[in-house]
């Protein structure tokens, strides 16, 4: 009998083949009790364990690129002296065994990133999910299930994938990826992005409703698992297929074209990064530069605030790899929810509205300035722009600019070189930027939506809270003006708008965003070729067109209908 699953488009696609029920191992914690004179000894055991794990690290240095990406990730998670100390007060002090202590830790550390306000930082939740997995298997001695040996044509089902588990997968093997949990940004969203794997996640229960086995259809366009399909089905997705390939073969010949469209209209497609190891794909990818750079992962995975001279060598390496195409760094956008283990932040009711970003670093100017002196000597070295998030008022952008002026004057008297033309923007992600959007414009270079927190705050809904998750729309009619809005006052004062938020990767959207007038999208870099192709295939004016008729909707289900005809 044929079922039929829904869940969040992670990655996608169309893909045929068998199910493979993945099950990690249950692992049982013990809750023996310890005396004082124990706890030693049950350190031991721990920091041998994580011992072990990082000679498993160690050893895939030189494996794939994923594969060296996770490692240091996790290296560098490892050394995190809060880890290890946190582990070492709950043995020593409140007297819990090895694997309570190393349990709860783990818990506690998911929890805190799982709260942040940052779809990119909070799905990180998973990599400290995957440390405890690891340590917890050798702290008992298990060896752990891989998917490693696989049937070709496998879909892997599962609770959910850590990236141990995607890392060690048979890339070879694997056709699709379905998920009881899991976000769109979640980490095995991007493995399957970058493998170009259908997915889908935040399934429910999935795990728990399949045997393994099972001829399946994943389609990763529509959402859906289709559990013992019909012949009829698989023949028609059998054709989808061949023209996903087709579409596959043809978007890389396409990645290093400048996105052009029919009537002359030359648009910048970028990438959102939060390291070096994104820079590297994203380039891969064919990005024409960088449209968000997050530098709050500098910070967080430091263990006291991040030199001037440490900042300083992350951009110059960014801004070199890049050359002339642009590079956009956001400065610290951390605070309120986003927390530092090295820094005490008020209690706040609501910290999503706090004392964070452009406030924290206005108030803590040496901190500011430390960043703000690094970003503007990286500059000498390729086309670095400075934004500057979550401003309110125009004081706020005038003081940052202040600082820079300063900066440049004493790198001036020290003979140190930079950039003269520096441009500085702002993120338009708040409704008062929007508004005074014609008075910011005096003082910004450029603008960049962030529709993340646009949309949120012009709808007064938390992105987050699943009992109200029906509101949040980018397609939403007031979220679409606001952006019209954003574009035009740029425009008119000859300057441009980018966005860097999600909207900016939903391919859906890209015709809409042409015909408002958009002159860079940055998002996913999964998606760039994708995008490079629908603006190499439409008109501006033509969308132009549409896009009016898409500002006349009142309601958020007319635009969405529109659009899925339209494209």
């Amino acid at each position: 009998m044929t079922e039929k699953y829904e869940g969040l488009i992670a990655s996608n696609g169309v893909a045929i083949g068998n199910l493979y029920l993945f099950t990690r191992d249950k692992v049982v914690i013990s809750d023996n009790k310890i005396g004082e004179n124990d706890t030693k000894e049950e350190f031991a055991k721990v920091k041998k364990a994580i011992d072990d794990y990082r000679k498993d690290l160690a050893k895939l240095e030189g494996a794939s690129e994923a594969q060296a990406n996770i490692a240091k990730a996790h290296t560098e998670l490892l050394s995190d002296p809060y880890f290890t100390d946190t582990i070492e007060s709950k043995i020593t002090n409140e007297l819990k065994n090895s694997e309570m202590a190393l349990d709860e830790t783990i818990k506690e550390m998911v929890e805190i990133m799982s709260q942040i306000d940052d779809d990119y930082l909070r799905e990180r939740a998973s990599d400290y999910q995957d440390i405890g997995f690891q340590v917890m298997y050798k702290l008992k001695g298990i060896t752990p299930k891989t998917l490693s040996n696989l049937d070709k044509g496998s879909i892997v089902i599962s609770k959910e994938l850590t990236p141990s588990d995607t890392s060690n997968m048979d890339k070879e093997a694997v056709v699709g990826f379905a998920t009881d949990l899991g976000g769109k940004t979640s980490h095995t969203s991007i493995i399957a992005q970058t493998l170009d794997i259908p997915a889908l996640v935040g399934m429910g229960d999935i795990s728990k409703n399949v045997k393994g086995g099972e001829k399946a259809i994943l389609d990763g366009n529509e959402g859906v698992l289709i559990v013992n399909p019909s012949e009829e089905e698989i023949s028609k997705y059998e054709l989808l297929i061949k023209e996903q390939k087709e579409k596959k073969e043809r978007l890389k010949e396409i990645k290093d074209k400048q996105a052009i469209s029919t009537d002359g209209k030359k648009i910048e497609v970028s990438a959102n990064i939060g390291n070096i190891e994104d820079l590297k794909l994203a380039i891969e990818n064919g990005c024409d530069g960088v449209g968000l750079f997050r530098t709050e992962f500098l910070y967080m995975q430091n263990t006291d605030f991040p030199s001037e001279e440490s900042q300083f060598e992350v951009y110059k390496e960014a801004t070199q790899m890049l050359g002339d195409k642009p590079l956009i760094i956001r400065t610290l956008d951390i605070g309120g929810d986003k927390g530092l283990d090295y820094f005490d932040f008020p209690k706040e009711d609501n910290p999503f509205l706090g004392y964070r970003a452009i406030r924290l670093c206005l108030d803590k100017k040496e901190i500011f300035k430390d960043q703000l002196r690094a970003l503007v000597r990286a500059s000498a070295f390729g086309n670095l722009k400075i934004m500057i998030p979550f401003v309110v008022n125009i004081d706020e952008l005038k003081e940052a600019r202040n600082l820079i002026e300063e900066i440049k004057k004493d790198l001036d008297e020290k003979g140190i070189d930079y950039n003269k033309d520096l441009d500085v923007g702002i993120m338009v992600e708040t409704s008062s930027s929007i508004i005074m959007a014609d008075k910011f414009i005096k003082y910004a270079d450029f603008f960049s939506i962030g529709t993340n927190d646009l949309t949120q705050y012009t709808l007064a809904v938390d992105r987050g809270n699943e009992h109200i998750a029906d509101y949040y729309s980018n397609f939403n009619p007031a979220v679409l003006r606001a952006i019209k809005h954003v574009i035009d006052v740029s425009h008119e004062a000859g300057k441009w708008t980018g966005m860097c938020g999600a909207f900016a990767s939903d391919t859906q959207a890209t015709k809409l965003l042409l015909g408002l007038g958009l002159d860079e999208f940055s998002g996913s870099s999964a998606k760039i070729a994708e995008i490079k192709d629908t603006i190499l295939t439409s008109s501006q004016e033509e969308e132009a067109k549409f896009a009016e008729k898409v500002l006349d909707c009142e309601l958020t289900e007319e635009v969405e209908n529109l659009v899925k005809e339209h494209n």
